[in-house]
């Protein structure tokens, strides 16, 4: 059976992931240009913009991926009982990820947008379901806390998680040595976690 248009679509769409994803695995967001795909794939430029937008919509393709990626890490950490050594295990398979993908990370919160531009639907879907798997353990911590606080607590603690892994791996002075990162966020959430109400 002939392939159709469609089809041809959809292989050339899934071919410029593929490279998008080495190419910025490699190098980046900065380091993917249109001409490299395209010659990679072995297709004209203009054919690039028949399947994706511009290269931000390839850049967001990516990041899905990525996402899954992530959130798969994360799911296949130890999950023990306790809750504060159930943070720690999610926070360390972020960190582990984070380190060993650092582009591709870095690529799921540096895609520029104009301000006030709200994230796409799938980035908030990928988003809340990271941040359900830190409200779970604070539903034990904190059994009388509203799902509100619930909520605004996971995206606190995501937050400080995140900004631990961020300066550790900026290499700009400011965050910890890389061998401290993991017991410096276990300290942290353990100490969070004795302290709840």
């Amino acid at each position: 059976m002939p392939q159709t248009t469609a089809d041809r679509h959809a292989a050339l769409r899934d071919r410029l992931v593929h490279l998008a994803e080495a190419q910025m695995a490699a190098g980046g967001i900065k380091s993917l240009r249109a001409r490299d795909l395209a010659r990679q794939a072995g297709c004209a430029l203009g054919a690039i913009y028949t399947v994706f937008g511009d290269l931000g919509d390839i850049v967001l393709a990516v990041n899905i991926r990525t996402f899954a990626r992530l959130g798969a890490a994360i799911r296949a950490a130890e999950q023990p009982d306790n809750p504060a050594a159930r943070l720690t295990a999610m926070a360390a398979a972020y960190h582990a990820f984070a380190r060993d993908n650092r582009h591709l990370w870095r690529a799921l919160f540096d895609l520029e947008r104009p301000p006030g531009d709200r994230p796409p639907d799938w980035y908030m879907v990928h988003m809340e379901a990271l941040l359900a798997m830190i409200e779970d353990p604070l539903a034990t911590l904190m059994p009388g806390a509203d799902a509100t606080t619930r909520r605004n607590l996971a995206r606190t603690l995501f937050g400080a998680v995140h900004g631990v892994v961020d300066l550790s791996l900026d290499e700009a002075g400011a965050g910890l040595p890389p061998t401290e990162v993991d017991g410096m966020i276990s300290l942290l959430l353990q100490r969070f976690a004795g302290a709840a109400p």
